[in-house]
């Protein structure tokens, strides 16, 4: 495997070989032709200094069918470093056809790192920035707010770099609508992977005019945050309108 030969990965692997793996396609890799094509990657992968070490190997084997379990220290060394106690779990499935011992299925998969309280303390934040906005609470609204964050907005001069910057912004959006502000994401997505979050979704705003009236608008918005001595706190958003003049000269957002 070390030295990328393709032929001697597959050669004690049936022609039907089943794998499910990490990366996608999430249904298996089915067939040796098709196993064999995702191998250059990893090869490629490895190369680059990553380990693929057994560290325990169980067999257990009947007459004509086997399977066996096995845990591997794998990845580059930066990520085994930042988890040096990760390792991959491997199951193979094996039988016997014409006297030889062939792989017919493999699994790989890693344990699921993510804090289960993660998400809940994510959309927490966002609760708060949503509650801090109708209570036009400028201190409020700056809470998880990183110091050197980076903002992409949809006014020039587009990018916003740190927190008095973007903190400006907010002040300008929340003094443009004289009546009531709401902003929430209705259908709001979180990825969590170990300290960093993303979310995503379509800001949904509404401003009180002077004379009762309601001015709703929607912009498009993905934040990144990151934990940082156990907060989490935005380092990055990106927020946009379709583009449409008439809607981006007729609309100032705020959010943080």
């Amino acid at each position: 495997m070390y030295q990328g030969r393709i032929e001697t990965v597959v050669a004690d692997h049936a022609e039907s070989i089943v794998m499910f793996d990490v990366p996608p396609p999430y249904r298996g890799v089915r067939g040796v032709d098709a196993y064999r094509k995702v191998w250059p990657d990893f090869f490629a992968w490895q190369a680059q200094g990553a380990a693929f070490d057994i560290e325990e190997l169980e067999v257990t084997a009947g007459e004509d069918v086997a399977f066996a379990h096995a845990l591997v220290r794998c990845g580059r060394e930066d990520e085994l470093a930042a988890h040096p106690g990760l390792r991959l779990r491997l199951t193979l499935g094996l039988r016997k056809e014409a006297g030889r011992w062939v792989v017919a299925h493999e699994h790989h998969s890693f344990p699921d790192l993510s804090d289960p309280g993660a998400e809940a303390e994510v959309r927490t934040v966002h609760e708060n920035w949503f509650d801090r906005t109708a209570a036009k609470d400028l201190d409020g609204v700056m809470q998880h707010i990183a110091d050197d964050i980076v903002s992409y907005e949809h006014d020039t001069p587009l990018q916003y770099v740190g927190r008095d910057q973007v903190r400006e912004v907010c002040r300008q959006g929340l003094d443009w609508a004289p009546g009531p502000v709401t902003w929430d994401v209705p259908d709001m997505r979180v990825l969590i992977r170990d300290d960093i979050a993303v979310v995503w979704g379509l800001n949904h705003m509404t401003a009180g005019e002077a004379d009762g009236t309601t001015t709703e608008s929607w912009s498009r918005g993905t934040r990144m945050l990151q934990r940082r001595n156990g907060e989490w706190t935005m380092v990055h958003q990106h927020v946009s309108y379709p583009y449409d003049l008439q809607t981006r000269e007729a609309k100032t957002e705020l959010h943080p």
